[in-house]
């Protein structure tokens, strides 16, 4: 079983937007980032820890702005927490073992998927096609990956 946690060696490498959006709650601005528009099969992992958080199986095209999904992988990897910054009452997303900000959760997702709707920024995650997840030591999430809906 892997261990996950938030690496100091992986912060350091991280550029200027993907160290505001994950260690400082930043956003990137909508429709710029990396993995908007990726539709290939695969896993998305936090860019600081390594640990599994979404899946291309979950994704779907909100026209928010960011990659949204339905729901992450692992539960326990995403930890939700009150965020009442800038006027408005949200539900902020992070990573549990890299304590990284990802993004939010709203409930305006596909009804029939269970209706949540995973808004998550880019620059706070690495995506592993899925012919390298065994490589990467991430086999054992293969079957959780098809073709994105």
């Amino acid at each position: 079983m892997p261990t996950y946690r938030k690496d100091p060696d992986a912060i350091a490498r991280l550029t200027p937007e993907q160290y505001h959006v994950t260690q400082e709650s930043g956003t990137e601005r909508p429709g710029t980032g990396e993995y908007l528009h990726e539709n290939r099969p695969g896993i998305y992992v936090d860019i600081v820890s390594g640990e599994p958080l979404f899946a291309s199986s979950d994704k779907f095209e909100s026209h928010c702005g960011w990659p949204s999904f339905t729901k992450p992988i692992v539960p326990a990897h995403v930890r939700e927490l009150d965020d009442d910054s800038f006027g408005m009452r949200r539900t902020e997303v992070r990573s549990a073992h890299g304590d990284s900000h990802l993004g939010h959760v709203f409930p305006d997702g596909p009804r029939d998927r269970g209706g949540l709707r995973y808004c998550i920024n880019s620059a706070a995650l690495r995506f592993i096609p899925r012919e390298r997840m065994e490589a990467e030591g991430y086999a054992e999430y293969l079957d959780q990956v098809e073709d994105p809906a």
